[in-house]
């Protein structure tokens, strides 16, 4: 029998109450059935989450702007041998628990469409194209190509979702038809059709009025039906209860269980489906429903070699959690996400003896692990990474505090040590940004009201403050911006002598940063945003409209574009024809260059992208299909 075969037999053995006690997402053990506990709930956007030591990746958008597929599709790969390695040792106790499981609800393919947006760093970027492909090489990895999966990829927030995030229980995304398929829903459509994800996860908002985990235009007529998705459907956590108590569509939670399973979510990360007994009762759904969704999720389970001792994933040792490989391959996927913007010529460092290493986030742990992270535990700041690369004298000053301009006469006052470190340096790098304090998910209150949203693309006022007055010093200064979204960094590309990009990196950022600082590798990035000059300059943020937003829409001239990155080198390119192109390399550094094709229909548009490593005096042709 095959894998949906048996699921259905296992399934017919079950009453109606076990079969809906299988549709929630801490799924209880059925004894009788040999059917051990299993919690469906586990994170891996850039590593295996919240379980322990792990490798940390780059976040999301770091390893959008390397447009390197290929190194994404090792990375996953990575990725998914340590969650089965940790699966593999955590089932000997006999159930699987939160964070332990093989059901990865990653990753997040939501279009990154306002920079206001906390979440924009879990995703790909602003372009459903790039999105697409590097999500489908993402899936490829974490599900493998064997008999069984290796582990489930869930795409999410299945649809329209993109903040604000203290509306997000709440909030109807209004969009056109012409908006929904062309941004919103096109990598979705993209990943199934090259990908096969096993799951999707339905968002908190409403869409054009429907909620989005009960939605029959969104699950039934599109997602089963017009992409043709065979997988399941998982509710984001506690997105059924907002049903009732903040979308108001229904009165109640047995109600909006009913609604979910009926237009087709059939797990629940919360606890609205403890109220399918209720709903049965009321004849609001029937046991052949609730009976197709739990065979749904058997097969899930039984694809996944879970009652099977032939799979051949249950061999991957627990030595490949953090092992040197993969640090290795975490480092390498660093150094191709960082994008340098400007460059006078001061990149790289020549032999500098003294280096002034400034700002809040120079030896700042949590911008290398962003959020949904592991446990690293061996990692470099970007300080320590500089003192291990560097013969150079290192004179190190925080310069300020991350966001607050005043602090108590009792404190320490730093920004004067930075102006002496500055002033005794032969040149300053000044790392400066943002944290995952500052932009993430709802639970993060820092904003106040819009929650872990920015207010504006703007750097925090003490960080300016400092950023200017170091200026004021005369020495040159390489910019070092760490943020997960666009900041406005006019001010710096104007009045520094280089400015680098740098998404939050991963465990292995500081060794990166450091790498390209002193010419071991250089920089290959291209940015997966545009970086505006203010918000005025962009609609409102709870518009959901694509008009004058990202490279393909905005009207006005953005202080870096989507898709710009520099090079040591000097990469010449000679399109022959819309097709091909001639790419030379006619600089002194082996660099690993992306080439972007772009059309116009009529507006500017990404249709294909290729990572080459082209070493010095090399030429290379790239023939896009």
């Amino acid at each position: 029998m095959n894998f949906q075969e048996r699921a259905k037999e296992l399934v017919s053995k079950m009453t109606l109450a076990e079969k809906m006690s299988q549709l929630q997402y801490d799924s209880p053990a059925i004894t009788r059935l040999n059917v051990p506990a299993y919690n469906w709930w586990n994170e891996c956007l850039h590593g295996v989450a919240r379980s322990g030591m792990a490798t940390v990746f780059p976040q999301a958008i770091a390893m959008a702007a390397s447009f390197d597929e290929d190194l994404m599709l090792d990375v996953a790969t990575a990725i998914s041998d340590e969650v089965r390695a940790k699966y593999n040792e955590y089932k000997k106790f006999g159930y699987t628990g939160i964070y332990q499981g093989l059901t990865c609800w990653s990753p997040n393919i939501n279009i990154f469409r306002d920079p206001r947006w906390g979440r924009g760093h879990e995703t790909y970027g602003e372009d459903p194209y790039l999105t697409a492909r590097m999500g489908t090489a993402f899936i490829k990895g974490l599900q493998g190509d064997g008999r069984y999966r290796k582990t489930d990829a869930t795409i999410k927030h299945y649809a329209v979702h993109s903040g604000p995030e203290a509306l997000r229980h709440e909030f109807d995304a209004r969009v056109t038809d012409k908006d929904l398929y062309e941004t919103y829903l096109w990598a979705f459509k993209y990943c199934i059709d090259n990908a096969d994800p096993s799951a999707v996860m339905g968002a908190y908002n409403r869409t054009n009025g429907e909620a989005c985990c009960a939605s029959k235009t969104l699950l039934g007529d599109i997602l089963f039906g017009e992409f043709g998705f065979d997988g399941y459907v998982v509710s984001d956590c506690g997105a059924i209860c907002d049903i009732n108590n903040h979308h108001k569509i229904t009165k109640n939670e047995a109600e909006s269980a009913a609604l979910a399973v009926n237009n087709g979510c059939h797990l629940n990360c919360g606890d609205a489906y403890k109220w399918l007994k209720t709903a049965v009762a009321l004849g609001l759904i029937n046991e052949e429903t609730i009976t197709k969704a739990a065979e749904k999720l058997f097969t899930a389970r039984f694809r996944l070699g879970m009652f099977d001792d032939d799979c051949e994933y249950d061999k991957i040792p627990y030595d490949v959690v953090e092992c040197d490989k993969h640090t290795e391959l975490s480092r390498k996927m660093a150094q191709e996400s960082m994008v340098l913007l400007k460059n006078n010529g001061i990149l790289p460092l020549k032999d500098p003896k003294t280096i002034a290493v400034i700002g809040p986030n120079a030896d700042d742990k949590s911008v290398l692990l962003a959020n949904y992270n592991g446990t690293p535990s061996k990692y470099a700041t970007f300080l320590r990474g500089i003192q291990s690369a560097s013969d150079a004298r290192v004179i190190y000053a925080v310069g300020c505090d991350a966001v607050r301009e005043e602090v108590d006469r009792w404190e320490e006052h730093p920004l004067n040590e930075a102006i002496i470190a500055a002033e005794k340096a032969d040149v300053v790098i000044l790392c400066m940004g943002l944290n995952p304090r500052l932009e993430g998910e709802e639970s993060d209150d820092y904003n106040g009201g819009i929650s872990s949203d920015k207010k504006d693309i703007e750097l925090p006022a003490s960080q300016r403050m400092l950023t200017e007055r170091i200026v004021r010093t005369g020495k040159p200064i390489v910019f070092v911006n760490i943020s997960g979204s666009c900041t406005n960094l006019s001010y710096e590309k104007e009045h520094c002598d280089a400015v680098l990009q740098c998404f939050y990196p991963g465990a292995e950022g500081g060794n990166a940063l450091a790498d390209i600082l002193f010419g071991k590798v250089s920089p290959s990035g291209r940015l997966p945003v545009t970086f505006y000059k203010s918000i005025d300059d962009i609609p409102p943020f709870d518009d959901y409209s694509m008009e004058n937003r990202t490279y393909k829409f905005y009207k006005g001239e953005p202080v870096f574009e989507f898709g710009y990155g520099l090079t040591y080198s000097d990469i010449e390119e000679e399109w022959t024809d819309e097709n091909t192109v001639q790419i030379k390399n006619n600089g002194e550094y082996d660099v690993n260059y992306s080439v972007l094709k772009f059309e116009y229909i009529p507006h500017k548009n990404l249709c294909g992208f290729k990572k080459v490593l082209l070493k010095s005096g090399e030429t290379a042709k790239v023939i896009f299909e």
